[in-house]
């Protein structure tokens, strides 16, 4: 005698029916559940099988991620010349900052202008700097300009970061409310009101490209521009030191040099920039022998 068969047939067609390809799939389903469940299940040593597996690869966890944190603090200057320079940039449309690297050139004008920006004191920051590398070629960059350029605006950037957030500064570069684009494609561009504008790098500009920077700005607009001209990366005259030549007594512009004493980026920095430029350190008067055992002595 036949057995009888276990699928479920339609009464009319003869053909299988919905229910019974419904609980063929839940059982499947089941069966990769209960799979996945011991795949998981915690062996001796408090590791999960998977763990185990020679080819699992852990996902990183978010908070180890590296995160700038958010300065909500006021800026605050660490030495006079600071506070001139900070001084300078509020009360003036166009602000010279020249000196060696780590015074804080660049650092002061972009808090200032992630400030002013969260503030709503202006509407748009301009982030430029000539695309020169510093004795090397890259050579080809992926990607579209955008990304080409981000390597020559990332110092600018982590101080953004900070002041304002990474997520704020990436909802911001979407928008067009932070803009960075190389020093060439400024030309034709008009500088209008609300715009904080920051060339970088000024020592590396000829003097044709800082006259087509300069000749951008408008109305109401807020302007620096920072460079060291010793550490010129071009052939020839650098427009930096052109310009501060030229604009000296014009009103609405100030040129603040910073000095190597002004140096806040680290003790070494200073000692550093001594060894490299002895002809520009301070000299230490150091007396003779004799004189020394003379004034030691007592007498004067």
């Amino acid at each position: 005698m036949a057995k009888k068969s276990r699928v479920k047939c339609d009464a009319k067609s003869g053909n299988p029916s919905a229910a019974t390809y419904a609980d063929k799939s839940k059982r499947l389903t089941q069966g990769r559940k209960s799979r996945n469940t011991c795949s998981d299940m915690p062996s001796f040593d408090g590791t999960s099988k998977a763990e185990n597996h020679p080819l699992h690869v852990q996902a990183p966890r978010p908070e180890s991620a590296y995160k700038v944190q958010r300065c909500k603090l006021p800026l605050l200057a660490k030495n006079k010349s600071q506070q001139t320079y900070i001084n300078a940039i509020k009360n003036h449309c166009l602000t010279f900052g020249t000196g060696p690297a780590g015074t804080g050139k660049s650092y002061c004008a972009a808090a200032i202008a992630a400030d002013a920006l969260l503030s709503g004191d202006i509407s748009r920051i301009i982030l430029t700097r000539p695309a020169v590398e510093a004795g090397e070629q890259l050579g080809f960059l992926p990607g579209d300009v955008n990304e080409k350029y981000a390597v020559y605006i990332e110092a600018v950037r982590d101080v953004l970061n900070q002041r304002l957030g990474s997520g704020a500064v990436d909802y911001h570069l979407r928008h067009g409310r932070i803009v960075a684009a190389p020093l060439a494609y400024m030309r034709g561009k008009t500088f209008d009101e609300g715009t904080f504008v920051i060339l970088d790098e000024a020592q590396n500009t000829t003097v044709a490209q800082m006259k087509m920077f300069l000749t951008r700005i408008g109305e109401s607009c807020k302007v620096v521009v920072n460079g060291d001209v010793r550490q010129s990366d071009i052939r020839g005259p650098n427009g930096l030191a052109d310009a501060v030549n030229r604009v000296e007594g014009l009103a609405g512009v100030f040129v603040h040099e910073f000095g190597r004493e002004d140096i806040v980026r680290s003790g070494l920095v200073r000692a550093l920039m001594d060894r490299y430029e002895p002809d520009e350190a301070q000299p230490t008067a150091v007396l003779p022998v004799a004189d020394i055992i003379w004034q030691h002595s007592g007498h004067h």
